[in-house]
């Protein structure tokens, strides 16, 4: 762990300017019982809209959620989402954590994820793209064209 950022294992650039942050967190299972989990925040330039949560369990599977970034960001101080995703400061004092609740189907889980490290992290990501500038590169003819049309056929 570093010294002031409790929870947080690394933090690098991986290839192609992408953004990765790893967590140590908590799967809540009831009032009193918990599960340590790591994370793995990724973030890519190219793909603005969203973070990819990868969520490592000792001896279990892997498992990724695609979230939208500023659902993070604004669940880091009230509540954000609906249906599937939803986020929530727990508290905002000195060591604050956020509740993470991700649902498919009639499964649940509920994860405690502290805040300073994520929002410094977070806050890098708006550095690389700023808020209302996620799809300012965006071709929309090529896009519209994709989309009624597919792909052009590569050469």
């Amino acid at each position: 762990m570093s010294g002031n950022q409790p929870g947080v294992r690394d933090r690098r650039t991986a290839p192609h300017g992408r953004q990765r942050l790893s967590l140590d967190i908590e799967r809540v299972l009831d009032v009193s019982a918990r599960q340590a989990i790591r994370a793995e925040f990724r973030y890519d330039p190219a793909l603005p809209l969203t973070v990819s949560v990868e969520f490592l369990v000792e001896g279990g599977p892997r498992v990724l959620w695609r979230i939208g970034r500023d659902l993070l960001q604004e669940g880091l101080y009230t509540m954000s989402g609906l249906g599937d995703v939803q986020m929530w400061p727990s508290s905002l004092e000195e060591g604050a954590t956020a509740r993470l609740q991700l649902a498919s189907g009639d499964m649940a889980a509920l994860f405690e994820l502290p805040i300073p490290p994520l929002a410094a992290w977070l806050e890098h990501t708006y550095s690389l793209v700023p808020p209302g500038q996620e799809l300012a590169g965006v071709d929309w003819d090529v896009t519209t064209a994709d989309l009624l049309h597919g792909p052009a056929p590569s050469e």
